[in-house]
């Protein structure tokens, strides 16, 4: 519930910012109605670079390895008295 707060209000704050700059004339008005349009660009690119940046610099985690092998173990087991058919052909 306080992460749906700190969005809310991070939301607040920039509308009010973009009100505020479409009330007074420090920036031109036709640049003021593109501000959420390069808000929602500039958004695209930091997700797109956070999840290409996850992807180069993968942690590897011998120990998830290790209880992943034993859960798939476990997952056979049940599958095959069951009369499941697990082989890897």
């Amino acid at each position: 519930m306080k992460h749906i707060f700190k969005i809310i209000a991070v939301l607040a704050a920039i509308s009010a910012v973009w009100v505020a700059l479409l009330e007074t004339s420090t920036v031109p008005r036709s640049f003021t109605w593109l501000l959420p349009i390069y808000l929602v660009v500039a958004l695209g690119c930091y997700g797109l670079f956070m999840v290409g940046y996850g992807l180069m610099f993968f942690p590897t985690c011998p120990q998830e390895v290790v209880l992943l092998q034993q859960d798939i173990m476990e997952a056979k087991d049940f599958l095959s008295k069951r009369g499941v058919d697990v082989s890897s052909d």
